[in-house]
């Protein structure tokens, strides 16, 4: 059996950061449920230092220009907490954009290979990346 390029504990990451999704996920369709969406917080962080390592995830969220992100991104996990999940979720939302806009290209470039609806995504993912386009490779 061939071996992976993942760790063990970046498996274990990945599987968190999954059922971090699928819990925020679950939050917002069961409009706002407060404790779905700290629990996909909780489980978002806690894979996602497991997936790139402590140093690594705590060099990612203190960049200075990152810093608008990660503010907006605690802020909406306290509101959350508070009682507050709506506006919580929603300025966590923007900190999310701010933190991984970035990966939303490459996330497109990997859609955009999808048949029929794949280029509608990788547009749609590039606009909300604020326009960074990568240069398109020749094929």
């Amino acid at each position: 059996m061939p071996t992976m390029w993942l760790s063990e504990n970046q498996k274990i990451g990945v599987v968190f950061c999954s059922a971090g999704g699928l819990f925020l996920f679950l939050g917002v369709l069961m409009f706002f449920d407060r404790s779905m969406l700290a629990m996909g917080n909780i489980l978002f962080l806690i894979g996602l230092t497991l997936i790139i390592g402590f140093q690594k995830t705590l060099a990612f969220f203190s960049r200075p220009h990152k810093l608008k992100g990660t503010v907006a991104f605690a802020l909406g996990i306290l509101l959350i907490l508070l009682r507050w999940p709506l506006t919580g979720f929603l300025i966590e939302l923007y900190g999310i954009f701010i933190l991984f806009g970035d990966f939303l290209v490459t996330i497109g470039q990997f859609a955009g290979n999808i048949p029929v609806v794949g280029p509608y995504i990788k547009t749609a993912l590039e606009t909300l990346a604020g326009g960074r386009r990568n240069a398109e490779l020749p094929v």
